[in-house]
């Protein structure tokens, strides 16, 4: 079997699809793409697919190591997801090839199904309370929000009072059995996420992700130091090398690799093979589309210290699939079932990427402080 063709599909609202075509007729899906530099990472799709066509599709680690290695430099978002949606495609043409799910080939499936969280926000205390309340109504026990933007480095006794006052709110809605997460984005100084945690803490944040930057680890180890809350990080970490410090060091107890970033399903495996020496947990990262998902719960069946697996549960579904799946996924009890079909499990309704698609322009939201400065979104 021939790699014969590969195909993008920029797709609103800010996705970019990739399928694989095959000379045997078998097809697989990947989504590749860096949030704001679509067109960038389609550029390097078209630079790898030189080498890829004509190969054979199945020799997956093969291929990983030449897509990586081979250019002489490595790794940084654009190359590697780049190739975490390639590989994605290419695990989905190899298990339809043998007509078994990725987690079959993976070592088989741990688990009978896979527990969700959604996003949750709000203006006020009271309107996050409030949907809180319907995440909870709708079968979720675990949901997530995020610090207000833009937080200064040295912020306010008042800007700290707003952001507990919300969580409290929250966590009196839905009581002590339903975990909360918070995301700190990366907009917060490893000072402020300190003084942050404490005020948070007693309200039992299920873990506080991104609490700063990740370019500096000892940074983030001070502030998983300072704090009973789990640390989870890992969007913006690229490949299992891009992990190692940050488990070495034990300064996160969740890591968080995006499948469409990282390096793909099998590399997503290394990295939590990886975390579970460390006694720590993986919750991959997923505020992407249908394909992406796929993906990550291919990971999350066959996966000892899976944790968690986020979706975005936008209103419209879209990240579920809906309009785009010929079945799209049905989230129950806040789980997922185990998917059944070969390869990622799903069908692509590929007119429904014609009729969405755009042209792949959409760029991260910019914010700046009140005297007109950057501040980190």
């Amino acid at each position: 079997m021939k790699i014969t063709d590969m195909k993008l599909y920029h797709v609103k609202p800010r996705w970019l699809f990739l399928k694989i075509e095959t000379d045997e007729g078998i097809v697989g899906w990947g989504e590749p793409i860096v949030e704001g530099r679509a067109l960038t990472v389609a550029t390097a799709i078209e630079e790898l697919k030189r080498y890829l066509i004509g190969e054979d599709p199945l020799r997956i680690e093969h291929h990983w190591q030449i897509m990586y290695r081979g250019t002489f430099y490595r790794g940084g978002p654009v190359l590697v997801s780049a190739i975490s949606g390639i590989e994605q495609a290419l695990w989905d043409i190899k298990g339809k090839f043998y007509n078994m799910p990725v987690y079959e080939m993976l070592g088989g499936r741990v688990r009978d199904k896979i527990r969700m969280y959604c996003h949750c926000g709000g203006a006020t205390p009271e309107e996050f309370a409030a949907n809180a309340k319907l995440r909870v109504a709708a079968g979720f026990d675990a949901i997530k929000t995020g610090v207000d933007a833009p937080v200064r480095n040295i912020d306010s006794l008042a800007f700290v009072e707003s952001q507990v006052n919300k969580f409290a709110a929250a966590r009196e809605a839905v009581g002590s059995g339903v975990d909360i997460a918070i995301d700190f984005h990366g907009r917060v100084s490893p000072a402020m996420a300190i003084r942050l945690a404490v005020a948070l803490e007693p309200y039992y944040p299920m873990f506080i992700e991104e609490p700063c930057l990740p370019e500096n680890v000892d940074q983030l180890l001070r502030v998983a130091e300072s704090t009973s809350i789990p640390i989870a990080t890992g969007e913006r970490l690229f490949t299992r090398w891009g992990f190692r410090e940050a488990l070495e060091k034990g300064a996160v107890a969740i890591v968080q690799p995006d499948l469409c970033h990282a390096g793909g399903i099998f590399e997503g495996r290394k990295i939590a093979a990886m975390a579970e020496t460390y006694y720590a947990s993986i919750a991959p990262h997923n505020p992407l589309g249908p394909i992406s998902l796929a993906a990550c719960l291919q990971l999350d069946a066959c996966t000892p210290n899976f944790l968690i697996q986020e979706h975005p549960s936008m209103a419209e579904k879209w990240d579920l699939g809906e309009g785009y799946l010929q079945k799209p996924f049905e989230v129950a009890g806040g789980h997922v079932a185990i998917p059944e079909g070969p390869g990622l499990g799903i069908e692509i309704n590929e007119e429904a990427l014609i009729e969405r698609s755009f042209g792949g322009d959409w760029d991260t939201p910019r914010l700046a402080y009140d005297d007109g400065s950057f501040a980190e979104w």
